[in-house]
């Protein structure tokens, strides 16, 4: 047993996988895939911590540094080493309890941990074969339980709080680093940390990923607002729009075309669709309306323990979409200058297609 309450049946999963894919071992390091399969958070720098998975064992090479921090989190067994040793003796004798002893294995390698890690555990193996998690803890992750999509609602609804109290603070002359000062004491507030924020007055919201700064709002300049908080573990992501004024005839058309590219990827995206089905049901709308070139990214990135993970809505992508799979519907368009439009949703896909997790309009906000 485990002190995390998820890692029994989140290793059976995981073994379960392995068994399908031809697996020998599986080699986690301090990553959110760590935390996921086990609720273990160590420090992360220089020394070799990794969670090795084997068919009928689970262990952790530790520094001894950590060790005592990192076992409040788990009981699973722990290999350590100390500065004046060096990993090496640890890391041999982790690899015999998982029986990693033998040539040709199939080994699967966190893709997030640091390379220096994954080339010292492949140095210690005869002719490994090794692969990245895809199909492993990845392909797990993307299907989300009951018990993760009732986090991740949560988060959208703190976050739907927040945005409205955004908007409702706009004002002349306000800069948009005010705004992310607001946004961020509305999640302190309703007991969640801010993940990112991206507040955008006028041309600035051309730049999909503007950094806010110094400008202060004036009249008759459009608004964008990308923010996501983490609430017990997980993160929320929304985009919503705006006018400070009387929106021009040229910002009412692009919004209404980036609206109808969301509802065109919302009824696209169904178990068995692939990504790419999706990405193209949005890219369709906007290219039809003569803005495919100002259509700058993919549609949208899985959300989990990390707010960009697997799937990813992209036009190159022939993943198969499942019952479980989260992620955004964020179609844009940016026109440098002037102004940007994204409009960006979190769904999860249930058997009868996607349902949003906020429950904030995307209706433009009008500001006077």
């Amino acid at each position: 047993m485990s002190a995390y309450p998820l890692t029994d049946t989140r290793l059976a999963a995981l073994r379960a996988r392995m068994e399908q894919t031809g697996t020998d071992l599986v080699a986690l390091g301090p990553s959110s895939h760590m935390a996921w399969l086990t609720g273990v958070h160590p420090h992360g720098d220089e020394r070799p911590v990794m969670l090795m998975v084997s068919a009928d064992y689970a262990g952790f090479l530790m520094p001894a540094l950590n060790a005592a921090a990192a076992r409040q989190d788990t009981d699973l067994p722990f290999h350590c080493w100390s500065d004046d040793q060096g990993p090496e003796a640890a890391l041999e004798e982790v690899l015999a309890a998982c029986g990693a002893t033998r040539a040709d294995l199939s080994v699967v390698l966190d893709e997030t941990m640091r390379s220096d890690f994954s080339l010292r555990l492949l140095a210690a193996l005869e002719t490994p074969r090794h692969r990245f998690t895809e199909d492993t803890v990845g392909l797990l992750r993307t299907r989300k339980d009951d018990q993760e999509a009732a986090a991740i609602k949560a988060a959208h609804l703190a976050n739907d709080t927040a945005v409205k109290a955004a908007f409702n603070a706009l004002a002349e002359g306000v800069k948009e680093r005010d705004i992310v000062e607001i946004i961020k004491a509305e999640y302190a507030a309703l007991g969640a940390t801010l993940e990112f924020c991206s507040v955008c007055f006028g041309a600035s919201s051309a730049f999909p990923h503007h950094t806010p700064g110094e400008t202060r709002l004036e009249r008759e300049m459009a608004v964008l607002i990308d923010t996501g908080c983490r609430l017990d573990g997980y993160p929320s992501d929304m985009t919503r729009c705006g006018y400070f004024g009387t929106p021009t005839g040229a910002y009412e058309e692009v919004f209404a075309v980036v609206e109808q590219a969301v509802q065109a990827a919302l009824a696209a995206a169904k178990p068995g669709a692939r990504a790419s089905d999706v990405d193209k049901a949005a890219r369709d709308v906007i290219t039809a309306a003569g803005y495919g070139d100002r259509f700058l990214h993919r549609t949208g990135h899985g959300l989990g323990v990390d707010i960009h993970e697997p799937p990813y809505i992209a036009a190159n992508s022939d993943r198969v979409l499942e019952v479980g799979n989260v992620f955004s519907i964020e179609p844009g368009i940016y026109l440098d200058g002037a102004f940007g439009v994204r409009l960006e949703e979190i769904v999860i896909l249930r058997d009868s297609g996607a349902e949003v997790f906020s429950q904030m309009p995307r209706d433009m906000q009008r500001l006077s």
